[in-house]
């Protein structure tokens, strides 16, 4: 019975060793050595945790706004995308329903590092939004001030990351069954709550995935907080690149690194402890 399980087997094992190769040259291995290194001491090639004090004595405040940051931006990703993926499945004017269908995607096909040069002559104290609110009459141009700060890095992360969460979410709600949104609209319900009570939670696997995938890549992104954030404290992407390029500090480097995955692994158990308890099963 075994030999026979593991003839049937043997194609399903030929397919996926391509795939299952590539992922553990190209991540496994590369995730393994790195983390190996950031518990390495270099001079004697001992094992200590000389590494990671170096490193939260630093840059710790950079550990505490790249939380910030990034959980900040999350939350924003996720209202917004709720709230256009809503629209978008129970709008009633088709013409703002097309047209925010249409405009809302524009950010997904721009590349990080452009959308970080874009917010830097947007949001700069000279800025366009500046201007424009100038001359609207709604700004003095002795109060106008830069958000090239962890401000503007909010601002490019969400509106980077909107149109991601959004098409995940909207996608998930245009293939749930109608008949139960128009019977709470039958029965008097508006749309807010129809969305709240009935749509969200049957798409919260959805939202979570979004959630979770613009975390990750959130905070693994390079171009933003160094084009954005002129001084200190910045981001952890930016320490770890300095360290390397400035210093030659693997081992610091690799600490870091080792900070910013414990974070995403602190997600990605969040998400599967979620999952577990709406699959009804024991966490």
């Amino acid at each position: 019975m075994a030999t026979l399980r593991l003839r049937k087997s043997l194609p399903l094992l030929a397919l996926l060793m391509p795939a299952l190769l590539m992922v553990g040259l190209l991540f496994v291995y590369p995730l393994l050595f790195s983390l190996a290194y950031a518990f390495r001491d270099e001079s004697s090639g001992g094992w200590y945790l000389g590494n990671f004090t170096k490193a939260f004595a630093l840059y710790g405040g950079d550990i505490w706004l790249t939380v910030v940051v990034t959980l900040l931006s999350t939350a924003l990703v996720g209202v917004l995308a709720v709230a256009i993926a809503g629209y978008l499945t129970l709008g009633e004017n088709s013409r703002a329903v097309a047209a925010l269908r249409w405009i809302y995607r524009w950010p997904m096909f721009i590349p990080f590092v452009v959308a970080a040069q874009l917010m830097r002559t947007f949001l700069a104290k000279s800025g366009m939004l500046n201007n424009s609110l100038m001359s609207l009459g709604l700004l003095e141009p002795l109060n106008a001030m830069s958000l090239l700060d962890w401000r503007g890095v909010v601002v490019t992360f969400v509106w980077k990351q909107l149109p991601f969460a959004a098409l995940l979410i909207s996608g998930a709600m245009a293939s749930m069954d109608r008949s139960l949104m128009e019977s709470a609209r039958g029965l008097g319900a508006g749309r807010l709550r129809i969305l709240l009570e009935i749509v969200l939670p049957q798409v919260s696997a959805t939202v979570w995935v979004s959630l979770i995938l613009s975390f990750v890549t959130m905070l693994s992104a390079l171009s933003v907080p160094m084009m954005i954030i002129a001084g200190s404290p910045t981001m952890l992407t930016v320490d770890m690149a300095w360290r390397v390029n400035s210093y030659g500090d693997y081992g610091v480097a690799n600490a870091l690194g080792f900070v910013s995955f414990a974070m995403s692994g602190l997600a990605a158990w969040f998400y599967l402890r979620q999952g577990l308890r709406e699959g009804g099963q024991p966490t």
